[in-house]
């Protein structure tokens, strides 16, 4: 058990405190329980905080997540009988966004995973970690070792200006382009960056230990490009990038066509099978599924939240699964599931928001375009 983990009579676990608690309230960051942990949900408002990492550079603590570092004999092959990439094909230093899948085909989570040379590193999503790891450690060969790195964090620094930034510290930063990774190191402490995000924008994310973090957090917000960003802002920056959020637009009962992630199945693995669901993911690509996750643009003011009821007439088709104001569209939009029918780009349709029909009309994602920075001719 971790020094700040605690259980109440019952013995149920109570919030954790993140190593940079004590830094994000003196801040004065807003803290609020998130997957377990004590967490910055905003500093000096959503909206502002949005807007600057769109216009100059925000650090997000990410340190809930879960960094694991998985190696043995024939690791890519054994991660190839759970994900649906081509793993063997990841070349060192490069990174990969793929899906733990079930053994029908439904998402247990979304992950990244870099290949480190001698081992490959996985970052999955907190409020699930733990379920990863037990996934991972029943379902992996015996002779592949698992390591769960909870010495160290996890920050990410976001927009336009983070490349600026971050070269100050660690100058080979701004040699990498979008899902490329190397390590490094800062003060003594070996790190890993990798030029990779959940915002949309161009961004850098850093691993480094715990003890390491409260010192790099300040020499980065010490800059004039840089501030502390809280996980409202991450929530609507992700939104209008058009990215998931696992737990609410990703579950085990989805699958990664219905989710519009089929970019995640690698040729060679749409051709080979030989992943959870393969049958079921792989009739999906060929003939369609029932379902879709599409974006949505709202008509007026009025935001429409996860779990707004969808519709086409009176007819009841789907579920809101992310929705808000958009601070860079300058109008509420969301994100759900509607029938395959209904999810072409100009379909309208409405949500229901307090008993009243909103209009929406379904559109093509991201509500905001990328800016990563990719490889020229990529």
């Amino acid at each position: 058990m971790s020094e700040t983990e605690q259980t109440d009579d019952e013995g149920a676990a109570e919030t954790q405190a993140l190593p940079l608690d004590a830094w994000h309230r003196a801040k004065g960051g807003r803290m609020v329980e998130f997957a377990g942990y004590w967490m910055a949900i905003q500093y000096e408002g959503i909206m502002a905080e949005h807007l600057w990492v769109r216009e100059k550079a925000g650090l997000f603590d990410v340190s809930h997540m879960g960094q694991l570092l998985i190696s043995g004999d024939k690791v890519a092959e054994a991660l190839e009988t759970l994900v649906p990439g081509d793993i063997s094909a990841l070349k060192p230093g490069r990174m990969r966004y793929s899906l733990l899948l079930a053994e029908d085909g439904g998402i247990l989570d979304d992950l990244m995973i870099t290949n480190e040379g001698d081992q490959f590193g996985i970052v999955v999503n907190g409020a699930v970690k733990w379920e990863d790891i037990g996934h991972l450690r029943e379902n992996l060969p015996d002779d592949i070792t698992l390591n769960h790195n909870e010495d160290y964090g996890l920050l990410a620094l976001q927009g336009p200006k983070a490349v600026t930034a971050l070269a100050r510290l660690v100058p080979e930063a701004a040699g990498l382009v979008f899902m490329q990774a190397i390590p490094a190191t800062w003060n003594g402490h070996a790190i890993g960056i990798s030029r990779s995000g959940y915002t949309g924008e161009d961004g850098f994310e850093i691993s480094l230990p715990n003890e390491a973090l409260p010192a790099f957090a300040d020499t980065l917000c010490a800059m004039d490009e840089v501030k502390p960003i809280g996980l409202g802002a991450r929530d609507s920056l992700r939104l209008e990038a058009g990215l998931p959020l696992y737990g609410h637009d990703l579950d085990p009962t989805i699958d990664p066509v219905e989710a519009d992630l089929a970019f995640a199945i690698s040729k060679r693995r749409r051709e080979e099978g030989g992943f959870p669901g393969a049958a079921r993911i792989l009739g999906h690509l060929s003939d369609g599924s029932a379902r879709k996750r599409v974006g949505l643009l709202v008509d007026g003011k009025l935001p429409v939240r996860e779990g707004a009821k969808l519709f086409d007439g009176n007819t009841e088709i789907g579920v809101v699964t992310s929705g808000g104001f958009a601070p860079s569209v300058g109008a509420p939009i969301a994100m759900g599931y509607v029938p395959t029918g209904l999810a072409e780009p100009g379909t309208a349709i409405a949500a229901e928001v307090r008993g009243k029909r909103v209009a929406c009309t379904v559109t093509a994602m991201p509500f905001i375009p990328h800016r990563y920075v990719r490889k020229q001719g990529a």
